[in-house]
Order: C-alpha cells, then sequence, then structure tokens
C-alpha cells in the first residue's frame, strides 16, 4: 500500500443491527482486535457501544472503516480469532504494524522514561522494527541493537499490541553448555541473557520484571526449546544470533505466529560457533537478503553509543582483519 497524505481526519459511523454480543466478539478480548486494526492501519479506533470512531491519515480511514464493516458482518456467524483479523488487515494491503513518516524522530515511551535513537541508523533500526514483522540488528557491541529492541518489545508490551515478550538466545559461549550450568532451566540461561534482563530492569524497574516473569509475560527459553512452537501475539528477540547454525536460525524464523514481532540482533565478527560450522546469522543474511517484510539494519563502529575507546577498540579490530 503506498504511504498515504499524512495529515489526520476523523470519521464516525455506527454499526448495525446494535448487538452486545457481536460487538464484544468483534473487539476482542481486551479489545485485541481493535489494536491490530490500529497496528494495521496506523490509525487510532475508539468506540462506545456500536458507535466507532477512527482517527488516522485519510488515506487508511475509509479502508479501515470498510475492514470493521466486514468483520462485524462476519460476527453474525462465527466468533471472530485474531486470524482472521490478521488476514482481513493484510488483504486491503495493511502493515499490521504503526506507520512512520520517514522523517520523524521516533521515540519509545517506557514508564520509566523515553528512549530516543541516537544517530540515523538508530533511527533506521526503530523504524523497520515498527514497520516489519522479521527485523535483523547487525553490528558491533555497543551500538545499541539489542537494547532498542527491548524498548520497542516494553513499548508493544505496554500498549497491548503484544501479549509476551520473549527472550531467546542460543547457549553457545566459549565453549560451554547448558547441561554443565548448576540449576534449574531459567538459572541455566539467566547468564546468557543478562544485557536483555539490564535493560528491562531499566525501563520496568526490577519488581516488575519479576512478576512479568512469574505470570510467564516475560518468557525466557533457550533456542534450543522453541523448536515445535508457534508464537502469536508476541515481541520476540533473539539475541547473540551470529551463535545459531543455520537449522537453528531457520527453525526460529519459522516460529513466527499472527500479530507478532521478531528482532534478531548479533554481531557476525563475534562467532563463537566450532570453525566447521556456518553461521545462521551469516546465512539469512545472504538468503533473505531482498525478501519483502524482512528489514535490515547494519551498524559501524561508528554508531557506537559506548566510550570512545569501544570506537576505536572496534575499528582497529577491522583493521588488523582486512590486513590478514
Amino acid at each position: 500500500m503506498s504511504a498515504p497524505s499524512t495529515s489526520l481526519e476523523t470519521i464516525n459511523f455506527e454499526l448495525s443491527p446494535i448487538d452486545n454480543e457481536r460487538l464484544a466478539n468483534l473487539c476482542g478480548h481486551l479489545d485485541e482486535h481493535l489494536r491490530m486494526l490500529e497496528r494495521g492501519f496506523g490509525i487510532e479506533v475508539n468506540n462506545r457501544g456500536s458507535k466507532f470512531q477512527i482517527i488516522g491519515p485519510v488515506g487508511f480511514l475509509a479502508v479501515a472503516q470498510a475492514v470493521i464493516n466486514e468483520l462485524y458482518a462476519e460476527t453474525s456467524q462465527s466468533v471472530l480469532a485474531p486470524e482472521q483479523v490478521h488476514l482481513a488487515i493484510r488483504e486491503v494491503g495493511g502493515t499490521e504494524t504503526v506507520t512512520q513518516k520517514s522523517s520523524e524522530e521516533i521515540i519509545i515511551k517506557t514508564k520509566r522514561g523515553l528512549v530516543k535513537a541516537r544517530g540515523d541508523n538508530q533511527q533506521a533500526y526503530l523504524r523497520r522494527v515498527m514497520t516489519h514483522d522479521i527485523n535483523f540488528g547487525i553490528g558491533p557491541a555497543g551500538t545499541g541493537k539489542t537494547y532498542l529492541a527491548v524498548a520497542c518489545a516494553v513499548e508493544a508490551l505496554e500498549r497491548d499490541f503484544a501479549r509476551r515478550i520473549v527472550l531467546v538466545r542460543p547457549a553457545v559461549e566459549a565453549g560451554e553448555n547448558l547441561g554443565f550450568l548448576p540449576g534449574d532451566l531459567t538459572q541455566k540461561v539467566d547468564p546468557y541473557l543478562r544485557p536483555l534482563y539490564d535493560a528491562l530492569y531499566e525501563m520496568l524497574g526490577f519488581e516488575r520484571v519479576a512478576k512479568l516473569i512469574e505470570r510467564n509475560v516475560i518468557e525466557v527459553a533457550p533456542l534450543a526449546y522453541m523448536r515445535g512452537r508457534t508464537l502469536n501475539e508476541s515481541f520476540i528477540i533473539l539475541d547473540e544470533a551470529q551463535n545459531t547454525t543455520v537449522e537453528q536460525m531457520k527453525m526460529f524464523l519459522t516460529r513466527l505466529g499472527y500479530n507478532s514481532t521478531a528482532v534478531i540482533t548479533g554481531d557476525i565478527t563475534q562467532v563463537d560457533l566450532p570453525t566447521s560450522k556456518k553461521s545462521g546469522l551469516r546465512d539469512a543474511i545472504e538468503v533473505l537478503d531482498g525478501v519483502e517484510g524482512i528489514g535490515f539494519t547494519f551498524f559501524q563502529a561508528k554508531d557506537v553509543v559506548r566510550h570512545s575507546l569501544v570506537q576505536k577498540v572496534i575499528i582497529a579490530y577491522e583493521q588488523a582483519g582486512e590486513k590478514s
């Protein structure tokens, strides 16, 4: 769908016949279907009973109203599922993500404050996360790729765009194996996910994160435990993806369900796999290049937002690698 005018308009309409049971069916549990429509067309949907109001770019209003009317007609025959709403949005060209004007500065709002992108590359990264269902953030440590992914996940959870956050990481680190680590599954995986936890604590607070983990709203899982699952209405972050095998990466990418977003982050210069195995991240860059709906952001040493020496260290290693 081509980008419409960015001027905002409002339309009001009423659904008929008035039937409270059908209206509840249309809106979904906790208005989840309306939230999906908001994401799909970059609009705001408000309703009081059968009276609806849509606010958004003028080019999307009539299309969104038509989809709502169509879905309401379906409620006379069946109970709507998120999958039906998803397909209705896609059939008319909706993106099921929030549209962003390319020149606008994107700011992520969390309860602990605002998260702003630093530099054009981080802005482009955030924009792609908001407009693609699968996103890759590739580059050296300190470029903000993991932190910004967590910020997007927190915002999606706070705004009911996602029902849960799933944190995934391959358990490959200097030859260690999960089976040799003490404790239960969570305790085994925790050390590998510390950067993600730190970002969550900063944005949500320690107590809230602990409660969300206890309720399984935030789920921690090693990559090996993802096989066979389908993740609907989730924001999934795969960190340190350079340590996935080709088979693992393919398995992970095919876990994506309806109304979900996946962000894959990694640094292809820091692979800990045996030399005989190709990195799944490297392979994905080659295989998925040009696939519509998948976003790639490549960070460089100049994007590092840590201590200035970190940038110099990265550049020095890059130069040494080129010489060798």
